[in-house]
């Protein structure tokens, strides 16, 4: 069973899109998967076509983490065979509420246990932030995937990040390691995205996975039909890097 945090500060790297994609992905080869929607803009959650200001009685993350409800009562099972723990905008507040409370980075981590053994893959879809909520995500994760736009500017951000993951890594979590850097919105036509990638590869070696999501339109498209790349467009370039991707990863379980 493998918890993994898909972690990056920067916005609009694909993250959320590796997210819902990947875990489609590896239930289609068999896998159990759970994604949890980490991040209070709930873009997870709205792509996977779940609205939640439109259902009172919806419980969410935000609940898990005030201690009102378990991970359980708040897993909802999709069309596509993943289950996803929803996320809402009230869990913006949990930054200032878990503040003061003692243990704050191990809620998440608590929260999950009752669940692991029902679940293959766990990935945690994290805010595109630094804060409490993603730090809850890295000290309940084994393994840190690191979705990187292959544009300029990319790797800015990096060292902070890297930075980060160190110190969860000595303090709080001695497990943690990050297994994997998927590059997004590849573009083959463009010397720049080759040169980039070239760059990741010189700085992390086979850490950076071999499959590349090239930008596709379908991508940006399906969440607005609330369904992943494989029920969209199952033809689309999308599908079958996320498909590649899937295999990738499954692959370093026997290593």
């Amino acid at each position: 069973m493998r918890v993994i945090s898909l972690v990056n500060q920067k916005g609009g790297v694909g993250k959320t899109t590796t997210t819902k994609n990947l875990g489609a992905g590896l239930v289609r080869e068999g896998k159990r998967v759970l994604l949890i929607d980490l991040d209070p803009q709930a873009n997870l959650t709205y792509s996977l076509g779940i609205r939640p200001e439109n259902d009172e009685t919806l419980k969410t993350l935000y609940e898990v983490l005030k201690g009102t409800a378990t991970l359980k009562d708040v897993i909802l099972h999709h069309d596509n065979g993943v289950h996803l723990a929803p996320s809402h905008i009230n869990l913006s507040a949990s930054e200032l509420e878990l503040t003061s409370q003692a243990g704050r980075e191990l809620i998440l981590k608590e929260a999950l246990r009752p669940v692991l053994h029902d679940y293959d893959y766990i990935l945690i879809d994290c805010a595109p932030s630094l804060g409490i909520l993603t730090l809850n995500a890295l000290v309940a994760s084994r393994e840190v995937f690191i979705p990187l736009q292959t544009e300029f500017l990319a790797m800015q951000g990096m060292s902070k990040l890297l930075e980060t993951l160190a110190l969860v890594k000595q303090r709080l979590n001695h497990d943690i390691e990050v297994t994997g850097i998927i590059g997004t919105m590849y573009d083959g036509r463009k010397n720049l995205s080759g040169e980039i990638v070239a760059t990741v590869k010189q700085h992390f070696g086979d850490k950076l996975f071999k499959t590349l999501i090239r930008s596709n339109v379908s991508l940006a498209e399906a969440p607005s039909y609330g369904q992943d790349i494989f029920t969209y467009k199952s033809d689309s370039l999308g599908a079958v890097d996320y498909k590649a991707l899937s295999k990738e990863i499954i692959a370093m379980e026997g290593k």
